[in-house]
């Protein structure tokens, strides 16, 4: 199996131009926001007051894949998981209008956030290339947030040295 740096560093040699990162930032959470609220619907019971999913059913082998690969992000990638869970299930509830057009609606949209994004970069998602991509892309965006506020720098140096740092724009000249 691949290690976080492996994972990491596979997804960011599709992903160096900094305004792609930054579509990243609100493109990446709506899609995983949007498919869990999708996979709510999908409920067969509830324990402990928590609905019996295919959205807890995802969320869990996620985020025992994101432990296996590191806890600190494993333990950040899971709190976001249980927060998105939390606010699927009252989605799923609603009526099939207004399920379809949240879930569908943050889809789309998050979609065509990702893609002006890889317009920037002049590269395809990496999911293209990898299906891994799907489920390495909410991490990455978790490192990089991490990477901006001066966490993880060990993991940042060994992701850079692997692909090249993220590019600076250059300021046009007057």
């Amino acid at each position: 199996m691949k290690t976080l740096v492996d994972q990491l560093s596979s997804y960011a040699d599709y992903h160096r131009d900094p305004r792609n990162i930054v579509t990243h930032y609100i493109g990446v959470p709506m899609i995983m926001l949007a498919v869990v609220v999708l996979l709510a619907r999908a409920q067969w019971g509830v324990l402990f007051g928590v609905p019996l999913s295919l959205a807890l059913a995802g969320a869990v082998a996620a985020a025992l894949y994101y432990w296996r690969l590191d806890a600190r992000y494993g333990l950040f990638m899971t709190g976001l998981l249980a927060a998105m869970l939390a606010v699927a299930a009252p989605l799923a509830g609603q009526t099939t209008a207004i399920w379809l057009g949240w879930g569908l609606g943050l889809f789309g949209v998050g979609w065509v956030i990702q893609f002006i994004g890889h317009y920037y970069e002049g590269r395809k998602p990496a999911f293209f290339d990898d299906v891994m991509g799907l489920i390495i892309g909410p991490l990455f965006v978790a490192a990089e947030l991490g990477f901006a506020l001066g966490l993880r720098k060990e993991v940042q140096a060994e992701v850079e040295q692997r692909s090249g740092p993220v590019r600076r724009r250059e300021m046009a000249s007057a």
